[in-house]
């Protein structure tokens, strides 16, 4: 029943137009499309516009609710979606968690399954004529592009890789319960007519990522099944709908309640243990799930801080017990690094504890 105002854009596998009752923001339509390399490959799969738009309303909820900022509104019927009006930033931001696909042609000599630990992030132009080549964040920043008023500048560079990492980490935990593997997502911003915010902005569907079912590239039930087909037939096609209707039952999961909380002990040294399997223990008469990590703040703040990132972004409550004697590094570390609470455990000796114990409890402000 809305009125639709002019057509704002139309791209590949959707329309965006104008609402007029409704500032600042648009009607985002899918098309029964599907396309494959810019579009050299182009057919209609009838029901596509259904599932598409039940995936991105799954996955934009879910990341919502974990704090990331989005242009989603709501999802408005079968087909479509509102969502605030964004100028959008021509740069499509790709996380890999694992090497495959144009990496590997472009990286020779990259085995297809390495791993990338944190994940990669890499930035591609959009432009169909020159195939959406490769950029650098020193590209973007001296692009001096503006939207909406805004220029795009180191700040906004900054927010959209880290946020690409924050929507990629947070969508792979949300998979792991289905037994799925993310392996790479792609995802553009836009910054906000009104507010002038950068938003995560367009869609997220089955075309923007990768999913491998238990890990197994045999099994993807993603777009690349259809970029693989050596001839497109009507049977091939049913093939693919399947995998992407696939992909639309599980993802609507993704927002069931998930684990009630957690404890992450983090330990400094494996001679700790002993000291840990006894927090792990009491915390199991409380039903709490808890995992024991090792990894020191004095030697490896990096590794401490790459953990403490595993544990965040996927909505489940947790709390950190840090475990280290002598100088405590790890617990001031990590408060200092996260929102979540942490509580220091230090294993007291008789002959240093008292002098230990100051570093646990004596801590900056803040």
């Amino acid at each position: 029943d809305l009125k639709l105002g002019k057509k704002v854009n139309e791209g590949k596998t959707k329309e965006v137009y104008e609402l007029p009752d409704i500032p600042g923001c648009v009607l985002m339509q899918s098309k029964d499309q599907i396309t494959a390399g810019n579009a050299a490959r182009k057919d209609r799969m009838e029901g596509k516009a259904a599932i598409s738009n039940t995936t991105t309303s799954c996955v934009f909820q879910l990341l919502q609710e974990a704090g990331i900022k989005t242009a989603f509104v709501r999802k408005q019927s079968d087909t479509a979606f509102i969502a605030a009006h964004c100028e959008m930033i021509p740069i499509e931001w790709v996380c890999r968690r694992i090497a495959t696909g144009s990496f590997l042609k472009r990286n020779p000599g990259v085995k297809e399954g390495y791993k990338f630990y944190p994940p990669k992030i890499e930035m591609f132009y959009k432009d169909d004529a020159a195939n959406d080549p490769q950029w650098s964040e020193e590209q973007l920043i001296e692009a001096k592009f503006c939207f909406a008023g805004l220029t795009i500048g180191r700040t906004e560079v900054d927010i959209m890789a880290r946020s690409t990492q924050a929507i990629f980490e947070i969508l792979e935990k949300s998979w792991q319960p289905q037994n799925c593997t993310l392996v790479d997502l792609k995802i553009e911003f836009g910054v906000n007519v009104l507010t002038k915010e950068i938003l995560l902005a367009d869609v997220i569907d089955n075309d923007s990522w990768r999913l491998w079912p238990s890990g197994d590239r045999s099994q993807q039930k993603d777009k690349q099944s259809y970029r693989d087909l050596k001839e497109v037939t009507p049977e091939a096609l049913q093939m693919v709908k399947r995998n992407f209707e696939w992909v639309a039952e599980r993802v609507e999961l993704l927002l069931k309640p998930k684990s009630q909380g957690r404890v992450v002990v983090l330990m400094g040294s494996p001679s700790d243990l002993t000291h840990c399997e006894k927090i792990k223990k009491a915390c199991a008469t409380f039903g709490i799930p808890c995992e024991l990590r090792v990894t020191s703040a004095h030697k490896g703040p990096d590794e401490t801080l790459r953990i403490k990132a595993e544990y965040e972004g996927d909505g489940i409550p947790t709390v950190f017990v840090a475990v280290a004697g002598r100088s405590n590094g790890l617990g001031p570390v990590m408060s200092g690094n996260t929102a979540y609470p942490v509580v220091n455990c230090p294993p007291l000796s008789a002959d240093w504890g008292t002098q230990d114990v100051w570093s646990s409890l004596r801590l900056p402000s803040g």
